[in-house]
């Protein structure tokens, strides 16, 4: 293989479009072997994927189709598979040959014809494609049967109303009891890519035909285990016993070496544990699960970073699987920074009582780093972990004093943010340090650093005794400050005159910063804020004292946690991209469809309770067609010839039901809302983190922030719209 590589690097040079043609033209004569049109065509390929516009060679290459070596074949599709889109004018040239190959004996050239048929999403060609696949998928070879299954998937994004008309789903569907294990993944697979769809029909799997593809997945291969894994999805338990025997065969494969398997096997188990009631088995499935992900980092950084933004999900759903093993995710001096920052955030996730001082020990170490953005959240977790864990809070704030007595700018900011905090968690607790913060109002010139402390001197003035002269001088450039330190500026001198209202300091500098938040500013919101306080202040500044000054609740970590209905349809998505942005698919991929715990009797009382009900739109009223420069037919004309006509979605089956029943594409939408609505009841799940809400928030993504603030710097951006291939 190294020495036949070696040898086509000679092939990669560019070349002029005369050329190719001239050396084309001179085989004709004298090459009964095709081995110089071979080495034409290999040059040919090679210019095409450095990047060199083939196209007008389009005539001169396809009249090789002819030349019965499949070698040839293959660059001349490969060629097609380029250049068959734009032009559509001639494709027509390649019908019979794509026609000639179709039934061909050799079954590599039969799925080579018809998968560069499916590559070319022109009307004249799928018209030619639909018959030719009709006989390709229940070919005698399984190796036609397997490629006939994935161009289903690509007839099916082409022309949607062709392939409903045609019956290739049902065809999909004979396919999963197939004898080969290869024809039923991949005919999982292209079942899998059309109910992704918003427009597809919705894929969902019975008992007997998912214990099929069970028993399937001994002889796929990894990739294929995948998608078969990822199919369990489609199926809901209707008794908890189906749930758990499906459970305990999956589990094997938690050991299985290839990490995208180890997540997708991860991601069924966690469906199948929301139609389980057996506690003992649920324990010894998320024991079960640590090992693995553990594993995980010991990958490159790349699957590390994979890992760390799932487990970050998992945790929060199924605490008990990594509790006892907050080390593991302690920072390596050579991890990326985006791999520091993902450990940092689990690591908060999992500090409790036990480990609080371990933790607080590490945090205090990655504080000294050279890293700034590291060093920020080291320090801001140092604050988050005292809110969270009461008994080691006198700890955290020790540390935070020392972290401000090393004089480091932006150590000493974040210090102060996250103190602002710990006031309102502790009230009254922690008084005694806001000297020491005074000390260091000269190193805050970050806006979030000066608004809290800015809080910090407004809302305990009364302790303060120079808090009068403090506020004059961060006053003092009021006018050139941004908006959110301004209007932290006005809510301070506020309570500065309400404490001290005899004071003729706190009357002029009240007076003066209302005077420029309501006459001189631009900011709408700094304007009405301004307009109330003096208003209330002019009515009876008794009430207006009672009201400014009155008592807060104790904040909490709540903001931290991520709404339950929002989560559990998360954690349907693990190993994909929505488990790395934490967002569903449809949120950032063009028609992907969403997905969500369906409703059954197996349903446990706390999944239920936070049921998201997921809605589907009905299929495009026609095909859709790809524009070319060659002719094209009209919606008209194509809605005619498939019979073009609204059609809806799918609902699921009862566990057990025949396999012939498996798609079914007459279900109204109520049906479908009934089948996925919710109810109360039944046993509370005591595995979870944190109890379900009664009502969640009208937007259930609103706390996806993390533990951390505003601090997204390491979040990952789409760049595709695909969701797979991470691994």
């Amino acid at each position: 293989m190294a020495s036949a590589g070696g040898q086509d690097a000679k092939f990669f040079q560019r070349g002029k479009i005369q050329e190719f043609r001239a050396e084309l033209m001179a085989a004709e004569s004298k090459d009964k072997k095709f081995q110089k049109r071979k080495v034409v065509l290999k040059k040919i390929v090679a210019n095409i994927t450095m990047g060199n516009d083939m196209s007008p060679l389009f005539t001169d290459v396809v009249q090789c189709l002819g030349i019965p070596l499949l070698e040839i074949k293959k660059m001349v599709y490969l060629f097609l598979v380029y250049y068959g889109r734009s032009k559509a004018d001639q494709i027509h040239l390649v019908i019979p040959s794509f026609l000639q190959d179709c039934n061909d004996r050799n079954p590599l050239i039969r799925a080579l014809a018809i998968r560069t048929m499916s590559y070319i999403p022109i009307p004249v060609v799928l018209e030619s494609l639909t018959e030719q696949l009709r006989h390709c998928i229940k070919d005698r070879d399984p190796y036609v049967r397997k490629t006939a299954a994935i161009c289903v998937a690509k007839l099916y994004a082409a022309d949607p109303r062709r392939a409903e008309k045609g019956g290739f789903v049902e065809m999909l569907r004979d396919l999963l009891v197939d004898s080969n294990a290869t024809v039923v993944a991949n005919a999982v697979a292209a079942l899998s890519e059309i109910g992704d769809r918003q427009d597809g029909v919705i894929f969902r799997l019975n008992l007997t035909v998912a214990n099929k593809l069970l028993a399937a997945l001994g002889e796929s291969s990894e990739w294929g285990q995948i998608y078969i894994l990822d199919s369990l999805l489609r199926y809901v338990p209707e008794q908890h016993a189906d749930a758990q025997i499906m459970a305990e065969r999956v589990l094997i494969l938690l050991q299985h070496a290839n990490s995208a398997v180890v997540l997708t096997a991860i991601k069924a188990l966690l469906y199948l544990m929301n139609y389980m009631e057996d506690r003992k088995l649920m324990d010894h499935i998320c024991k079960k699960m640590g090992p693995p992900l553990v594993t995980l980092l010991s990958s490159g950084p790349e699957v590390q970073y994979v890992a760390l933004r799932n487990i970050l999900l998992i945790i929060q759903r199924r605490p008990t699987v990594l509790k006892n093993d907050v080390k593991v995710f302690f920072c390596k001096y050579n991890d990326p920074i985006y791999v520091k920052l993902a450990k940092l955030e689990i690591m908060y996730r999992l500090a409790r009582e036990e480990n609080a001082r371990e933790v607080l020990a590490e945090l205090r170490e990655y504080a000294s780093e050279v890293d700034v953005d590291f060093v920020r959240k080291a320090v801001r977790s140092i604050g988050r972990l005292s809110i969270k864990v009461s008994p080691a809070a006198d700890s955290c704030i020790q540390a935070l004093l020392d972290l401000i007595e090393t004089k480091i700018s932006y150590v000493v900011q974040e210090a102060v943010i996250v103190i602002k905090d710990v006031f309102r968690r502790y009230p009254g607790k922690y008084e005694g340090i806001i000297p020491t913060l005074c000390e260091n109002l000269d190193s805050l010139d970050e806006p979030e650093s000066k608004a809290a402390m800015i809080w910090i001197v407004g809302q305990f003035a009364d302790k303060i005794e120079n808090a009068d002269d403090l506020m004059d001088d961060l006053t003092f450039n009021f006018m050139e400050e941004p908006v959110e330190v301004q209007l932290a500026l006005l809510s301070a001198a506020v309570k500065l005159f309400i404490y001290k209202s005899q004071s003729e300091t706190a009357k002029s500098l009240v007076h003066k910063v209302l005077k420029w938040t309501t006459e001189e500013v631009d900011n709408p919101d700094l304007r009405d804020r301004g307009f109330m306080y003096w208003r209330l202040l002019a009515i009876n500044p008794a009430l207006a004292g009672e009201i400014v000054l009155a008592e807060k609740p104790a904040i909490t970590t709540d903001s931290d946690r991520m709404d339950r209905g929002a989560l559990d349809q998360l954690l349907l998505h693990t190993g994909t991209l929505g488990s790395i942005y934490h967002k569903n698919p449809e949120t950032f991929i063009r028609n992907a469809a969403g997905k969500a715990l369906v409703d059954s009797p197996a349903l446990n009382a706390l999944s239920r309770q936070v049921l998201v009900p997921m809605s589907r739109p009905g299929m495009p009223s026609g095909p859709i067609l790809v524009d070319g420069p060659g002719p094209v037919e009209s919606h008209a004309d194509t809605a005619q010839r498939t019979g073009a006509a609204p059609a809806t979605v799918t609902a699921s089956l009862p566990a057990g039901g025949s396999s012939s029943e498996l798609i079914n594409t007459s279900v109204t939408d109520e049906e479908q809302d009934h089948d996925t609505g919710g109810h109360d009841g039944g046993e509370v799940d005591d595995d979870d983190d944190y109890p379900a809400s009664p009502s969640g928030p009208a937007d259930p993504y609103a706390n996806l922030e993390g533990a951390f603030g505003g601090y997204m710097a390491d979040e990952p951006r789409p760049q595709r719209n695909d969701e797979h291939g991470l691994f």
